[in-house]
Order: C-alpha cells, then sequence, then structure tokens
C-alpha cells in the first residue's frame, strides 16, 4: 500500500521532468520569474535520485530511514520554491505541487497515525467540523489550484454556452451526492470525514448503501465538471492523478484501518458493495 504511493511518487516526478525537458510550454508553466534555467535544472539530479530513485527502494524495502530521507528532500525543495515565490512573486504552481508533495509524504510517514476516531457524539459539533472542512477542500482544490493551472498554462479558452450549462449540472450533481454523502456519514457515524476525527460508528446507509466511496466519487466528478467548463485538459489530468492517488494508495490504508475498527462487519460490506460502481438491490 505504501508501497504503492512511493512507486507512484516515483513515476510522476520522472514523468514531470521528461515533459519539463520535451515540452517548452510545459516548461514555463514551472518556471519562477528572474531564476535563471540553469539554476532550476540544478534540482533535477537531487530530484531523480533523492526522492524518485529512493521512492523506487522505498516501494520494496520497508525501512523507516528511507521514508525519512525521502521527506527530507521533499521538505528542503519545499522550502526553496516558497521562499522563490516570496521573492519573485511567481512559481505559485511550482510551489503548491510542493507543498501538495510533501504533505502526501507526511501521509506516508504517518499513515498508521493518522485515522483517529472522533470523541464528540453531538451532531452540531460534527455537523459544524464538517462543514469547515468541505470549504476548505472544495476552495483550495476546486477554486485555487485550476486557477493556478489556468494561469501557468497561459489558458484562454472558453466553452461554449451549451458546454458550461452541461458542466454547471455536473458540478452541482456531484456537489450533491458530495454534501448528502458528508451528512450521512455525520448523522449515522457519529463523526467526520476527516480521518483525524472518522466515524465511531460503521456507515452503510445513504449513498454508502450503493457505493463505498461516494465522496471520493464526488470530488473526482467536480474537478472533471470544472476540466469541462474550463476546457482544460491539464485540469483534468489533475483531476485524474488525484483519483489514481486516492485508489491506490490512500483507500488501501483507510480500508485496512477499517477492518481493523469494524472487521468483520465492514469485510461484509466491502464483498457486498463496489468502490466505484453503484450496487442496487
Amino acid at each position: 500500500m505504501k508501497g504503492t504511493g512511493y512507486l507512484l511518487q516515483a513515476t510522476l516526478i520522472s514523468l514531470w521532468w521528461i515533459g519539463l525537458l520535451l515540452n517548452q510550454q510545459f516548461f514555463d508553466a514551472f518556471q519562477f520569474p528572474g531564476i535563471g534555467v540553469k539554476a532550476f535544472n540544478a534540482f533535477l539530479l537531487p530530484d531523480l535520485v533523492i526522492i524518485a530513485l529512493l521512492s523506487v527502494i522505498r516501494a520494496y524495502n520497508k525501512k523507516t530511514l528511507l521514508e525519512y530521507i525521502i521527506l527530507g528532500g521533499f521538505g528542503f525543495a519545499t522550502l526553496y520554491c516558497i521562499n522563490a515565490t516570496l521573492l519573485t512573486g511567481g512559481g505559485f504552481i511550482s510551489t503548491t505541487i510542493m507543498i501538495l508533495g510533501f504533505c502526501f509524504n507526511l501521509f506516508l510517514v504517518n499513515a498508521a497515525n493518522v485515522f483517529r476516531k472522533s470523541t464528540s457524539n453531538s451532531l452540531l459539533v460534527n455537523l459544524t467540523k464538517t462543514i469547515f472542512q468541505i470549504l476548505c477542500v472544495w476552495l483550495i482544490t476546486l477554486f485555487v489550484f485550476p486557477i493556478l493551472i489556468l494561469d501557468a498554462f497561459e489558458h484562454t479558452s472558453i466553452a461554449s454556452y451549451n458546454i458550461r450549462i452541461l458542466a454547471i449540472l455536473l458540478f452541482v450533481f456531484f456537489s450533491i451526492i458530495g454534501l448528502w454523502s458528508a451528512y450521512v456519514m455525520v448523522k449515522n457515524g457519529n463523526g467526520t470525514p476527516l480521518p483525524i476525527d472518522q466515524t465511531q460508528k460503521l456507515v452503510t446507509k445513504g449513498t454508502y448503501k450503493y457505493v463505498r466511496n461516494p465522496m471520493a466519487i464526488a470530488g473526482i466528478g467536480q474537478g472533471v465538471a470544472v476540466s469541462i467548463y474550463c476546457l482544460s485538459i491539464h485540469i483534468f489530468i489533475y483531476s485524474m492523478i488525484g483519483a489514481i492517488l486516492w485508489q491506490f494508495v490512500v483507500r488501501p490504508i483507510e480500508e485496512e484501518n477499517m477492518i481493523k475498527r469494524f472487521g468483520s462487519e465492514y469485510e461484509a460490506y466491502r464483498k457486498s458493495i463496489k468502490c466505484w460502481i453503484p450496487t442496487f438491490n
């Protein structure tokens, strides 16, 4: 599970550098104003060795030391990008990606301690925390980051009226699924969707009666809707990368935790309800 995460990380970093070397528009999108090409390319070898290569090694060698070395490499690069953005007033997409990568590695290192049961049985308290979480996640993933992508790639295409209406309808549809799923989880689970404040009970009602992870489906659907509205292949790729990481890294770790907490009850649920395709009985 964690090994798959490190393999995907090594693959994405390698593909990113290949894209930088082969496509000038892609390269320009990640530059910091005033910082020369040589200074930027100086990170090629550290990225490929300290992060990509060690990630491959960690995928097959479960040494915690490797995880901390990789995390340290990401931490240094992230601080560099933050400082470069502050100094140049640009390179926002590069810095954002590095912050996300650093957070992803924090998750991998601390995966065993991420999931914690909620201590609150108050519906109002849990709803308030959930609403705050949703607002933060939607603002960052569906508004801020798409804007950074459009700005970095100087995207100017405008969808036709019919395409925009379709995108809005899709966005509203998936948003309703996400909100409904969150409410069902809070109401029936005595907790929130947050891993660090998760439900006390296994939730199998509402949308969870038909599919195991409706909130993940909703989030990916919202991202695709945004990509359609903006006619942006880059936002679509961003959404698909999120889906891949969730499917092959986050989901297995989450399900392992669910088995520990709910045992045979969750095993039976997982056998009867699929992850992505709704089951109508």
